[in-house]
């Protein structure tokens, strides 16, 4: 019974973006709102946790682009990041029951990516300014929108990283 939810889990981890685009359309002919949102999800804790449901709320299909393996080492993170590897965060973030399709990206940024699914809203966290989402003015131009979200203070996964470095227990 377990294999038959892994072989689930495991299909909403997707690598043929041409063939993702077939239920993007579907998707979008049964008039379902999907929003879009990246990162690393590094170590997933509370904050992505609390912040993924959030997005869900703002439409009815998530897809989470996840920056692969390569694409972490180019965002200043540390030398020990990404912790987890690529296929590990992705199988992690396809278990949440909110979550529709998880998308690697090796580029810099998620804007190719963007471009392929056209989601209805954007979502990023509250550390950015609107204006500064990539991808934000090309989701206005097919008439959708871009959101933030909160941070949910004290979670991180640099802090994690830390207390684990120092040998600190929970706070």
């Amino acid at each position: 019974m377990f294999v038959g939810k892994l072989d689930f889990i495991k299909s909403k981890v997707i690598s043929d973006i041409n063939q993702f685009k077939k239920t993007i359309a579907q998707w979008k002919f049964k008039q379902e709102k999907i929003v879009f949102t990246n990162g690393c999800f590094d170590l997933l804790h509370r904050g992505h946790i609390e912040y993924l449901a959030e997005a869900a709320q703002l439409g009815d299909r998530l897809v989470i682009g996840l920056n692969a393996d390569a694409s972490v080492k180019t965002l200043n993170k540390g030398i020990n990041r990404p912790i987890k590897d690529e296929d590990s965060r992705a199988i992690i973030l396809a278990a949440l029951h909110y979550t529709d399709a998880v998308i690697l990206f090796s580029e810099p940024t998620p804007l190719k990516l963007i471009n392929e699914v056209k989601p209805d809203v954007l979502v990023k966290g509250g550390d950015w300014k609107v204006e500064q989402i990539i991808g934000s003015k090309e989701v206005k131009s097919w008439g959708g929108e871009t959101k933030t979200i909160p941070f949910l203070e004290g979670y991180s996964t640099t802090s994690i990283e830390q207390k684990i470095l120092n040998g600190e227990s929970k706070s």
